[in-house]
């Protein structure tokens, strides 16, 4: 009886200590969480050390009292390693512990899941079923989830049929997961059919299979999903809105991210950090410096502008819009840049032209230690077109020849044919064009754009029939290009017809800068008549660049009525480019209006508008360097402007004859000073030769005769290479 006695009261001492330490590991796990909610980087790991010994004693303690093979105490054991990361030892605890309840086994898999360690939770699955352990409902969805994180269809299936046999396909948490696992390894169509014949949906149902089509692009069928579940009045969680705005964004339709990012407010939804970025994008793309500059506020608020991904977000969008000193201050203040930072501050330059600073940057990453990857290459090479530095050029191409991680990115290909046809290197553009085994529309339209520059219309046009052969479609950036290429060539009749199969054939409506192209092509043909009904009857607010083509076609083909007409409009819009104003008094210049053209000088006054002084950018051996107009604190300026004076006189012998027709009146008016028929100054118009440049009356002459000019410049000295281009004219 004694003996008797006794065996219940062991059981139940035993019984309580084993409930004792599983109340400990308990809190322990919990502290954990509450720990890694709380901590900082770098702090708590003393704690940490002491909460992971305590809980190695409480294992201890079990082992001593026999009860490692508890039912309660082996999950509870699994767990608070598995929280801490300990993940050898929570394998360990579950597989000697002989359990045949899938709970301990659960815990394991989703731990190697949540840790990232997809390819050992699938081992451990199949160790788990090896030794005759059957899957439950809540095994299932980890093994999946691990599935597709790795994108392994073939585990899928096979799991999916076990699924099946267990009766358990049902389940609303499993099918959830199956969506989910279909549409992370491509195969959407298999995931709509489970999406479809689920007897009940949740948002998780939603969500995976939105994720599933935005995974493969398919954001018009993402969009309806998302309608529908605002129907039938399912709850939007911040991960939907995340993704539907971010599918906005990525097809182009930014104001579309933005209003949905405002209704998110509107239904009480906090904004986290993947909102903020969509939204700092979004406002990148379209100029919204305002709104970014409420983001910005909202992320100080919320305290998420110290997340790098968001600092990079803000100097982004800062520097396209065009910030560019706040983008700079972002940049300096913080401490740790990585390559992402210095692509963020290097591209907002190179978007507004700014090549010297640009250039500073670049050469300052190098020297603090970051290794420049394909986007800050492709974002510096842009430069070496615009300021002609082609050898700078070069020494990038053999950068990204040396580098073997290069190879296979073809955006950086598409930067340096890009780079050779915009340098005027057409031939050199097209060799390593052939060389690309793997071409894009962004190749295609790159030596298109190459060819338009150069006047070779007809060559533009048989690439893009050769783009069409090989079945890439082209864009509308492509579209701009070959019309582009039409129009400097005086192919009308070509330029017309590819305008009309842009809708009819290549499924692209047209934008208003194909509707400028068209005008261009007409102006430069001096078919004025149509380029002003062009410009009248497109669905699109004519812009200022637009007038001020038709107004330099009149002036080129002397139809001053239409281009009077033009000039009224461009000056109704009061624009802020000082070389509108310019084109204006050009073409008032060519037909003889002075009055005309001192009045528009005077409305400039008025306006307070300015001509920025000219400027040009020349190689002078150890570098690029800026010549300003007038310019005299050039310390060679004593040579310079002799030199300036013998070439003049030559090309006078030459027969050169300025356009000396200007009366007196009018450049007393303008403010200027006329002595032997040229004023002599440094470059005005940004064509880098080594040697000044002449400039009548504050840019009052034609293209055409400053190009004579230049050309009959180069000739006497025999010593120069001269390319011009102008980037506004005819």
């Amino acid at each position: 009886m004694g003996a008797q006695g006794h065996r219940p009261t062991v059981t139940k001492t035993l019984h309580f200590r084993s409930l004792s330490i599983v109340q400990a590991l308990r809190l322990a796990s919990e502290k954990k969480k509450q720990n890694k909610r709380n901590e900082l980087p770098g702090k708590n790991q003393n704690k940490k050390s002491c909460v992971v010994g305590c809980g190695k004693q409480l294992h201890a303690h079990t082992l001593s009292l026999g009860l490692e093979r508890h039912p309660i105490l082996v999950p509870k054991l699994v767990s608070f390693y598995s929280a801490f990361n300990l993940l050898f030892d929570a394998h360990v605890i579950t597989e000697t512990s002989n359990i045949l309840h899938p709970l301990p086994w659960n815990l394991l898999i989703s731990s190697y899941v949540r840790n990232g360690f997809c390819g050992k939770a699938l081992s451990t699955y199949k160790q788990m079923v090896n030794k005759g352990i059957n899957p439950d409902n809540f095994t299932y969805p980890s093994v999946l989830k691990a599935c597709g994180e790795e994108l392994n269809l073939d585990f899928g299936r096979e799991v999916h049929k076990s699924i099946g046999a267990s009766c358990l396909e049902w389940c609303l948490f499993v099918q959830n997961a199956l969506v989910s696992m279909y549409g992370k390894c491509g195969e959407v169509d298999v995931a709509r059919k489970l999406f479809d014949i689920m007897p009940e949906k949740d948002a998780v149902s939603w969500n995976s299979m939105i994720n599933g089509y935005a995974s493969k692009g398919m954001w018009e069928e993402a969009f309806e999903l998302f309608e529908s579940m605002q129907v039938e009045d399912i709850e939007l969680n911040i991960l939907t809105w995340n993704t539907i705005a971010g599918g906005c964004s990525r097809t182009g339709n930014y104001k579309g991210a933005l209003e949905l990012l405002s209704r998110m407010r509107t239904y009480g939804i906090q904004l986290d950090s993947v909102a903020m970025i969509i939204g700092l994008s979004a406002c990148s793309h379209i100029g919204i410096l305002k709104l970014g500059k409420e983001i910005h506020g909202f992320a100080i608020h919320s305290c998420c502008d110290g997340f790098d991904n968001v600092k990079n977000a803000l100097i982004t969008m800062y520097s396209r819009c065009k910030d560019l000193r706040h983008a700079y201050i972002l940049f300096r203040l913080m401490e740790a840049r990585s390559v992402i930072t210095w692509n963020s501050i290097i591209s907002g330059y190179t978007h507004w032209d700014r090549s010297e600073e640009a250039s500073f940057l670049f050469r300052e990453m190098l020297l603090s230690g970051i290794e420049p990857n394909y986007v800050t290459i492709a974002s510096i090479l842009p430069l070496c077109a615009r300021v002609a530095n082609l050898q700078q050029g070069k020494e990038f191409h053999c950068y990204i020849t040396r580098h073997e991680g290069f190879k296979d990115y073809l955006l950086l290909w598409n930067a340096l044919v890009d780079m050779y046809a915009r340098s005027g290197k057409i031939l050199e553009a097209k060799k390593l064009f052939d060389l690309l085994s793997k071409k894009d529309e962004v190749t295609y339209t790159s030596l298109i754009a190459g060819y338009g520059m150069q006047g070779e219309g007809l060559a533009a046009l048989k690439l893009f029939d050769e783009m069409k052969r090989f079945q890439i479609k082209p864009d509308h950036i492509t579209m701009v290009a070959v019309l582009s290429a039409c129009s400097h060539s005086g192919l009308v009749s070509q330029g017309q017809v590819l305008f009309e199969k842009m809708t009819s054939v290549y499924g692209l409506t047209p934008r208003l800068e194909h509707y400028a192209c068209m005008a261009d092509l007409f102006g430069r043909a001096g078919l004025l008549k149509k380029a002003k009904e062009t410009i009248t009857r497109m669905p699109y607010r004519p812009t200022p660049a637009m007038w001020a083509t038709l107004i330099g076609a009149c002036r080129i083909h002397g139809n001053t009525e239409i281009g009077e007409w033009a000039a009224e409009k461009l000056l109704e819009m009061r624009p802020e480019n000082p070389g509108y104003y310019v084109l204006i008094a050009n073409m008032y210049a060519a037909a003889g209006c002075w009055n005309k053209l001192v009045k528009v000088r005077v409305f400039m006054r008025d306006l307070g508008v300015k001509k920025a002084p000219g400027c040009a950018w020349v190689d002078v051996g150890s570098g690029f360097s800026p010549f300003l107009v007038q310019d005299t604190s050039n310390p060679q300026a004593y040579e310079i402007y002799p030199l300036l004076g013998g070439l003049t006189k030559q090309m006078k012998e030459a027969g050169y004859v300025a356009n000396e027709s200007i009366p007196g009146a009018c450049l007393r008016e303008l403010g200027a000073t006329y002595t032997d028929g040229a004023i002599h100054r440094l470059d005005q118009k940004g064509i880098p030769v080594s040697l000044v440049l002449e400039q009548i009356i504050d840019e009052l002459i034609s293209a055409g005769s400053c190009i004579s000019f230049i050309s009959d410049e180069a000739s006497p000295t025999g010593n120069y290479h001269v390319t011009v281009d102008d980037i506004i004219g005819f």
